[in-house]
């Protein structure tokens, strides 16, 4: 069985910790690096319900893609949400591992596991510079409206669904794709001519002038829904990397709705 260190080498060779913006905080939140590990589970988010689903599973080790601590603390007390993740987790000898935006830009990364949970052929990055987002083909054009349809289908349900910025009849044979947070990415976008851009939090300002400088279609999934698709593909990489040095171990991936969207209710008021 291999050691924590062991296993984080080898997390941090798919996504090295240099990749990382400035400002992440990614890396082994605790864990003990002589530990032996045996079972690991993937999550998006290290919250409690993953923690508790660990303890249950019998796992040594949680592979996060969000950090548990993005800003920092002075404190760990269980009396705080984040501190009684880290007391379950010591309790239990589970160690927590964060790979965020060395995961993003990574290549295969989060946007190609997106790409690849829609079907769509990768032909390139979208932001050459730093590896971020997916530049991607259809094999048959589609309206944006069908595009729509197929990321609603093949992403994860979520109380938001999916939203549609756009002509839905419009054609659509380039798309770019990006996991997590991306209307800062609209430039680059209108850069590639893509057709229609997938990708989550949009907001209203930046969606509104994206419309009107470019004939874009903008779909906008989940935030967790957009991400989930890599820890199937992360959790396949560590199967690879178990079976090639002989560790057997056993890999899962929680399919838990961490998603902090409960509810989604039509508005129909009168104007």
């Amino acid at each position: 069985m291999p050691r924590l260190s062991e296993v984080i080498a080898e997390l941090d060779a798919l996504w090295p910790p240099e990749r990382a913006e400035e400002w992440d905080a990614v890396g082994t939140v605790c864990g003990d690096p002589g530990a032996e590990i045996t079972r690991v589970l993937f999550a998006v988010d290290p919250v409690q319900e993953i923690a508790e689903e660990a303890v249950a599973l019998g796992a040594d080790l949680i592979v996060a893609h969000h950090p548990l601590y993005l800003r920092g603390t002075t404190s760990v007390a269980a009396s705080h949400f984040k501190g009684r993740v880290v007391h379950t987790l010591i309790k239990h000898d589970i160690a927590l591992h964060v790979a965020h935006t060395n995961a993003d830009t990574a290549d295969p990364g989060v946007s190609d596991a997106l790409a690849g949970a829609l079907d769509l052929r990768v032909t390139g990055p979208l932001v050459p510079e730093n590896g971020l987002g997916r530049i991607c083909e259809l094999d048959h054009p589609e309206t944006l409206r069908e595009f729509a349809a197929r990321a609603a289908a093949r992403l994860p349900a979520t109380a938001q669904g999916i939203r549609v910025a756009g002509d839905p009849d419009a054609t659509v044979r380039r798309v770019a794709v990006s996991g997590g947070s991306g209307d800062g990415l609209f430039a680059a976008a209108r850069a590639a001519g893509v057709d229609a851009f997938l990708t989550a939090d949009l907001r209203h300002h930046p969606v509104s002038e994206a419309v009107q400088q470019a004939p874009i279609g903008l779909v906008d999934a989940a935030h967790w829904a957009t991400e989930w698709p890599w820890c199937e593909q992360a959790a396949a990489q560590l199967d690879e990397i178990s079976d090639r040095h002989g560790w057997n171990l056993r890999v899962h991936v929680s399919k838990a709705v961490t998603d902090p969207w409960s509810s989604h209710h039509t508005s129909g008021a009168p104007n």
